[in-house]
Order: structure tokens, then C-alpha cells, then sequence
């Protein structure tokens, strides 16, 4: 639903902003309502307080429950199929056994957050994350220490490739509302996602789950000691610090008797879906330079089957296939599947109300109004740009539209400044750094950390709010300490 003209300025809309935060948190912490029911309750509230015509009401709640429900829900249904098929088939004890083989235990958090960092380069960070689910869980399962502790620097790594390098939409969209080079904005990108990950994510996550010690939740793939697989996370249960241990390490699972598969096979399993979407990424890319025909049926058949939920249904057909042969038949194969999809209707179910919850914040046209009264502060430009992200990030939870905004507030001045592709790359990471930080209860990828994990509100805040504040704030700096530094060696022209 496109932004209404907003009824009041951009402070009043601040306020009902902050006030719907405030009344969502008091509801799930201290009320205990149920997530979804609150998320739902209190847009639906917002909604009518920040002006939008009651008749339109119900359009701003689906349009953001339904946008965030088709970019999540089959990433996260086609995953969690793949990630149940690998844990009762022992594929992912065997990959999870030579990751720990080649890198030890002491260094596992570090090993999975650089396969992350890696993986993460062509896939977006919700469908990135499903696929790590079953590493994530068997690694921490088998060493203990919590799921945080193997958790935070695996997403941590999604998101800083997710905001910071091409091909992800943000930094392209960014980059081209600029005038800046998309190629410039990936060479330097990955040096700053990779130092940026290190700081503000690698030695910030050692920290967190070291202090909150969360239980790794039955709810995703169920427990591998032969414990309930419908059991849920306490909303206020779990994460509490130093709430017991990680789980338990036992390897029961429904086909223990045969022979797991073998490392090859569920490495052929985990790159299938990365390598069609980036068999996407890169034809999208060669028919936006004009280099391959739009019209050519090859490139029509590889951007369709690289579409990420198209690609992970292919994953799950390969996984059935490769998997099943003297393990399981076609109808266990479906209890599996059953299995799987049961326990994450309620992440599903949250996360699109989350992403409802944002989208009312958006359709208030507090977007514009922010934009308006932040357009001239009359900062330095990199900091101009990071601020301008920042607050429309925290006001509205949206990182895309925080960093498309930003990007097309600043572009005239970018033009008017002559800036070089170089500086213009690293006002995309400004942009990109304001748009990370202070993830919280607007946001729907909040909400994907937070039930995947198992996580109370309040951990969550403590936990991931902090982990991709600091990301951001790693971003921003190497991109300030670094923009006086190409100002001489790429001078500006205007």
C-alpha cells in the first residue's frame, strides 16, 4: 500500500511510533499476550491513531502481512523440509562432524560465520539463515554452550553481506539511486563486510552468548534425544542469563540404524539452492547491462529455477531423492515433511505480523515526513547519510526502504558534489550501517532470529538488537575512516 499525506508532522508520528513500541513491548513482557495477537492488536491501533482513513485500515494491515508472508513463508517452509531431512537422516551430524574435524571445537562459532560469510554472498539473509538452521542446531547440540553461541555470528554474517555487498538489492539500489558503481560498491563491499562482521559481530557475539545462555528450542526441528517435537519455546522462559545448558547431545533420530549420508551428499544438498540463485544473480545482472537478451529463453529458464523459493523446492525434490533410498519410504517421507512444517506456523504467523506492524508505520507516511524534516541538517554528507538511515530504520523497521530512501534523499547532493564512485561506495555503506543498526520489534527479521532461536522479546533485544547495532556501527566506521583517505587519492569534481 503506497504512503498516505500524513496527517501530523514528523514529531507527532514519532511519538505514536514510539508509543505503539511501547504498548506492544508492555504487552508481550509484562501482559503476556500472545506475539502475534499483540503485533496484530497494536497496528491495528497505530494504524487509526496515525491518520489513515478507517476504510483503508484493513488494506494497510494486508498489504504488509501479505508482502512479508510472500517473502517468508515458502523460504521458510521449503527450508525447514531440507533442515528436518538432514537431521533425522544424520546428514547434517556428518557435515557438522567434518566442519568440527577441519576447524576444532574451540573455533566452531568462527568457522560457521565464515561459511556464512560465504554462502552469503549470492543469498538473502532469511533464506541463508533457514538453510544453516540444521548446522547450527547439530553443532550446538553436540558442544553445548547455548544456540547463540554458534547462532549470532551465522546470522551476524548473513545480514552484513545482506546490507553491505552486491549483488543484494540494498547496496545495488542504493548505489544506482547514487550514480555510483555497482562494480566499485562489490570490491570494496566485501573487504567491509568481512572487517566489519570481525568487530562488530565475531568478538560482540562471544560476549552476548556467553551472558545469555539460551536452551536450543524443540520447535524447529525437534529434539534429537527422543523428546516432544510439538514442544515450544516460553515466551518468558527462555534466555534468561545463564539459564542452564544447550540440550543434549544424543543422536537418535528416525532412521539410526541405517548408514548416514555421506559428507559430499549433503555438501551437493546445502549448495544446490546458492548455486541457482546465483545462476539468477548473475544472469539478472548480465540482462540489466544489456549483455544478454531479456527475451532469450535460457536466461528466462535459469532466472526462474534461481528464484529462491524455486530453488529450495528443487532442493527439497534433490533432498527427497538423495536422501530417502534405505532410509525412509514415500509415506514416512511425508510424516517427516508433516513434521517439519507443523511447529513454524506460529514464526510464520509472527514474522508477517511483524512485517504488518511495519508496513502500517510506512502507509502513516511517517517515511516522508522524516524525510522532509531530516532533510536539512546540514551534517557532513557520510554522517548526514548514516542519521537519515538510522532514524527511519528504528521509526518504520524496514532496512530496504530505510536505505532506498536515504539513498534517493542524497543523491542530489552527491551529483551536485561530484563525488567519485569510490565515495559514493562508501556513502552506500553509510547508508547501509543506518539502515542495519537497532533492529527491533518493527522489523520482521527481529521477529525470524527471534522464534528461530527460541528467544523471549526481551533476550532478543539484548541479544540481536545489540549484535546488528554494533554491526552497524563497525560498518559505519571503517566507512568514516576511510572517506578522508579517498577524498585525497579521489577528489570530488563539483
Amino acid at each position: 500500500m503506497p504512503e498516505i499525506e500524513p496527517v501530523y508532522g514528523a514529531g507527532t508520528l514519532l511519538l505514536i511510533a514510539a508509543a505503539a513500541v511501547a504498548v506492544l513491548l508492555f504487552l508481550i513482557i509484562r501482559v503476556k499476550l500472545h506475539a502475534f495477537v499483540a503485533l496484530v492488536l497494536v497496528s491495528v491501533l497505530t494504524a487509526v491513531a496515525a491518520g489513515i482513513p478507517v476504510a483503508d485500515v484493513p488494506q494497510a494491515l494486508l498489504s504488509g502481512f501479505s508482502g512479508t508472508l510472500g517473502a517468508v513463508a515458502l523460504l521458510v517452509g521449503f527450508g525447514v523440509m531440507v533442515g528436518r531431512l538432514l537431521e533425522t537422516t544424520g546428514g547434517a551430524q556428518v557435515l557438522a562432524d567434518t566442519l568440527i574435524a577441519r576447524f576444532g571445537e574451540r573455533h566452531a562459532p568462527l568457522a560457521l560465520g565464515v561459511a556464512a560469510l560465504i554462502f552469503g554472498f549470492p543469498i538473502f539473509f532469511d533464506a541463508g539463515l533457514v538453510v544453516f538452521l540444521p548446522i547450527i542446531f547439530t553443532v550446538a547440540r553436540r558442544f553445548g554452550g547455548g544456540i547463540l553461541r554458534y547462532g549470532l555470528p551465522t546470522a551476524g554474517a548473513f545480514a552484513v553481506m545482506h546490507a553491505v555487498v552486491p549483488p543484494h538489492p540494498g547496496p545495488v539500489a542504493a548505489a544506482d539511486l547514487m550514480d555510483g558503481s555497482v562494480g566499485v560498491t562489490l570490491l570494496l563491499g566485501v573487504p567491509i563486510a568481512v572487517a566489519a562482521w570481525f568487530l562488530g559481530v565475531h568478538h560482540v557475539s562471544r560476549y552476548l552468548s556467553a551472558r545469555y545462555v539460551v536452551d536450543i528450542p524443540d520447535a524447529v526441528f525437534g529434539r534429537m534425544d527422543g523428546g516432544r517435537d510439538d514442544a515450544g519455546p516460553d515466551e518468558e522462559g527462555s534466555g534468561e542469563e545463564g539459564s542452564g545448558d544447550a540440550g543434549t547431545g544424543g543422536t537418535t533420530t528416525a532412521t539410526a540404524t541405517q548408514a548416514p549420508p555421506r559428507f559430499g551428499t549433503v555438501l551437493l544438498i546445502l549448495l544446490l539452492p546458492l548455486v541457482l540463485i546465483s545462476l539468477n544473480t548473475v544472469v539478472s545482472t548480465l540482462i540489466t547491462t544489456g549483455a544478454v537478451a531479456e527475451d532469450a529463453v535460457w536466461a528466462s529458464t535459469l532466472t526462474l529455477i534461481g528464484q529462491t523459493p524455486v530453488a529450495l523446492l528443487i532442493t527439497v525434490l534433490v533432498a527427497l531423492l538423495a536422501l530417502s533410498p534405505g532410509r525412509f519410504s514415500t509415506g514416512q517421507a511425508t510424516r517427516i515433511l508433516d513434521d517439519a512444517l507443523g511447529p513454524i506456523c506460529s514464526i510464520i504467523l509472527i514474522t508477517g505480523a511483524g512485517g504488518m506492524f511495519g508496513g502500517v508505520l510506512r502507509a502513516s507516511g511517517i517515511g516522508t515526513a522524516l524525510t522532509d524534516a531530516l532533510s536539512g541538517m546540514g551534517l557532513p554528507l557520510i554522517l548526514q547519510a548514516f542519521v537519515i538511515a538510522t532514524v527511519l530504520r528504528v521509526a518504520q523497521g524496514s532496512a530496504t526502504v530505510a536505505l532506498t530512501t536515504t539513498a534517493g534523499l542524497i543523491s542530489a547532493q552527491v551529483a551536485a558534489e561530484g563525488l567519485s564512485d569510490v565515495r559514493i561506495a562508501l556513502l552506500v555503506f553509510a547508508v547501509a550501517a543506518g539502515a542495519t543498526v537497532l533492529s527491533h520489534v518493527n522489523d520482521s527479521g527481529f521477529w525470524l532470529v527471534s522464534r528461530f532461536f527460541g528467544m523471549d522479546v526481551k533476550t532478543t533485544l539484548k541479544t540481536w538488537t545489540v549484535l546488528e547495532t554494533t554491526l552497524g556501527l563497525a560498518i559505519f566506521l571503517l566507512a568514516a575512516l576511510l572517506w578522508p583517505l579517498t577524498g585525497l587519492l579521489w577528489p570530488s569534481t563539483g
